[in-house]
């Protein structure tokens, strides 16, 4: 979820004036106890934010077929932010798309409308879910969580895979879509001809199944599939093979375009 957070940017500097006025409020209104010198955020966590995030999480995963949609949290600790995003997250599995207690709960199931699977709603906490992404990654299909969280988590499980290279990246709303690479413009290797161009390009493997053109993504991805099992990689990929052919950026394109 991009909006809320502490990404938020509500924060307060250390012995600025605002700072001031916001810890006399949390301390003489609220009774909070805190260091004299703390900087100060707030994390903003509203019921419209996380529906608005689990919904399309749960939607995703009925028009990708997956098994399970995650949510990723530390309610056990921020109870009423991060534990909220939970207790929300299952209030839309439940009245927006019929999902019911699995096993009494509070894991939930329904019935996939397009394939008749079963597609369980499930929740772990954030830094078990770190463990569990080395440990068991074929359990979890789809991770729905917050700000922060998801940054890191993003990163750690691009990282099992190859790293930000190839990992997408999508910004998406109820009526507008931008898909870009994670790793952003990367100044330092502009004009070398050497990066992998994989974020890029399933990046538009998005763009295009977001739009219907299915074909057209399954043709990107299995000719980059069969161009990395053919051994001609970047040279990220060529430093974790044994025997990789090493080749620039727009080699690597060819070979693309050579196997579609």
């Amino acid at each position: 979820e991009y909006t809320e957070d502490v990404y938020a940017g509500i924060e307060y500097e250390s012995g600025s004036e605002k700072n001031k006025k916001l810890a006399d409020f949390l301390r003489n209104e609220l009774g909070a106890d805190f260091f004299e010198d703390a900087g100060l955020g707030v994390k903003p966590m509203s019921a419209f934010g996380s529906k608005r995030l689990v919904r399309k999480a749960i939607q995703y995963a009925i028009d990708h077929d997956r098994e399970s949609v995650t949510l990723v949290h530390k309610g056990n600790i921020m109870k009423f932010t991060e534990g909220a995003f939970r207790k929300w997250g299952y209030e839309v599995a439940a009245e927006e798309f019929g999902a019911e207690l699995l096993d009494g709960g509070p894991w939930m199931h329904f019935k996939n409308p397009k394939t008749g699977k079963q597609i369980i709603v499930k929740d772990s906490i954030a830094d078990i879910m770190f463990q569990l992404m080395l440990l068991r990654p074929a359990e979890y299909s789809v991770l729905a969580t917050m700000n922060l969280n998801g940054d890191y988590l993003s990163d750690a499980i691009a990282a099992e895979v190859g790293g930000v290279g190839i990992a997408p990246g999508a910004n998406m709303s109820d009526h507008v879509a931008v898909f870009e690479a994670t790793h952003g413009t990367a100044p330092k290797h502009a004009g070398k001809n050497v990066v992998n161009p994989g974020s890029l390009l399933f990046s538009g493997v998005d763009m295009l199944q977001h739009i219907g053109w299915q074909e057209a993504a399954d043709l990107i991805t299995k000719a980059y599939e069969k161009t990395i099992a053919q051994k001609v990689v970047t040279y990220d990929f060529a430093r974790q093979m044994d025997g990789a052919n090493e080749v620039k950026t727009s080699e690597f394109a060819d070979a693309i375009i050579r196997n579609m």
